[in-house]
């Protein structure tokens, strides 16, 4: 084959190839390319493979109809009160006509944004630095609704609005925290104050329950004291009692006469001398009488053998047992109290029962008949007055 035919090939399969190339257009997902005929709007293409007519179709503009963010740098706002405010802000849009969002705006983008600048410094001018502060999504709601009204036209939706930052002056900036940490130091002033009030509050409850308590423990301690020595002074004078008893019985017993009633008279007058205190003693006149009695019986038997004829006649009283009265004593509260515990159980079980008709702290009705030597019928009865209420 002679050169000129093969270099004649390669020439055509280059052709082919461009031509095919021209012809042949692939269109990506989520965009679409505006083809212009000869410099005039022709089709829309979507996304997949496409013929064209080469030298005459020509893709003019390839638009992604994703949802876009664009973010625009900071810019001074002046507020109603005449303040500078730095605000970040940033949109969200779609496309949704690419047609009119080619052909519409020259650029679209820049158009956004200086429409972004001027509807910002016209609602936050009518809003003072307060209201901006704490007004941000009525701000976003109000720029929204004027960037999408304005780029309807444009086959542009705008679907979010977001002020990411506003920043005050810094003398303001400066103001505001120091109003916000005296802000904070009251309410931990407050809080404080009102937990120490509380403290003592508790703390005063605390000490007036525990008085109540005291006293209340002094008033029975002290019924207790008073009942307990009661029951001494009648256990002291019931042995005295016996005592006398028993002596008046072995005086008796002896059948004493005029001796021996002498004869321990004169036992008596030396106790009586030897008292520390006595200064002066003076004899009595019965004195001589005593001697006399006892000058009539020197005579007689012996003193000494009529005293022991007298106690030979001479019985003791029975001795009284004081452990098996305490045991016995002991037993009798023990009882008391279980018939006491039965009885407040009871009571709370009807209670219970009735539906709550009478408290629980209302004392139950005493037995009628109690014994004498209980400590119950000494000492105070539940709900009597020496009840602790």
């Amino acid at each position: 084959m002679p050169p000129v035919f093969t270099l004649i090939l390669c020439i055509l399969a280059v052709l082919v190839v461009m031509v095919l190339a021209a012809t042949l257009k692939i269109i990506r997902q989520q965009q679409v390319a505006i083809v212009e005929r000869l410099g005039k709007f022709r089709r829309v293409l979507d996304p997949g493979p496409h013929l064209m007519v080469p030298f005459l179709d020509r893709i003019r503009y390839i638009l992604d109809m994703r949802e876009e963010v664009v973010p625009f740098p900071p810019q001074g706002v002046i507020t109603e009160d005449n303040l500078i405010v730095s605000i970040d802000s940033v949109i969200y849009f779609q496309i949704v006509d690419p047609v009119r969002a080619a052909y519409e705006a020259q650029n679209y983008r820049a158009a956004i944004e200086q429409l972004t600048m001027t509807t910002l410094r016209n609602i936050i001018g009518g809003m003072d630095l307060e209201a901006t502060l704490t007004s941000r999504e009525e701000i976003n709601n109000r720029l929204r609704a004027v960037l999408d009204e304005a780029t309807g036209k444009w086959g542009i939706k705008v679907n979010r609005v977001e002020l990411r930052a506003i920043e005050p002056p810094p003398t303001i900036r400066d103001a505001m925290e120091k109003g916000a940490r005296a802000e904070r130091d009251k309410r931990a002033s407050i809080l404080l104050a009102e937990g120490q009030r509380q403290s003592q509050i508790l703390s005063a409850g605390g000490d007036r329950e525990a008085a109540i308590l005291r006293a209340q423990g002094d008033r029975e301690a002290a019924v207790l004291r008073a009942q307990a020595d009661r029951q001494a002074q009648m256990l002291r004078a019931e042995g005295e009692a016996q005592a006398i008893t028993t002596v008046f019985s072995a005086i008796h017993a002896a059948e004493p006469d005029q001796a021996l009633l002498a004869y321990q008279y004169m036992q008596m007058l030396p106790r009586l001398a030897n008292g520390d205190s006595n200064k002066m003693w003076i004899v009595p006149s019965e004195l001589s009488d005593a001697l006399k009695g006892l000058g009539q019986v020197a005579n007689s038997t012996d003193v000494r053998d009529y005293v022991s004829r007298a106690s030979q006649r001479f019985s003791a009283p029975e001795p009284v047992d004081v452990h098996a009265e305490i045991a016995e004593q002991a037993r009798k509260d023990h009882e008391q109290s279980d018939a006491t515990v039965k009885q407040a159980i009871a009571d709370a079980q009807a209670m219970e029962g009735t539906g709550g008709n009478r408290r629980l702290g209302q004392p139950s009705p005493q037995p009628q008949h109690q014994d004498p030597d209980s400590p119950g019928a000494w000492g105070p009865h539940p709900g009597g007055p020496y009840d602790a209420q």
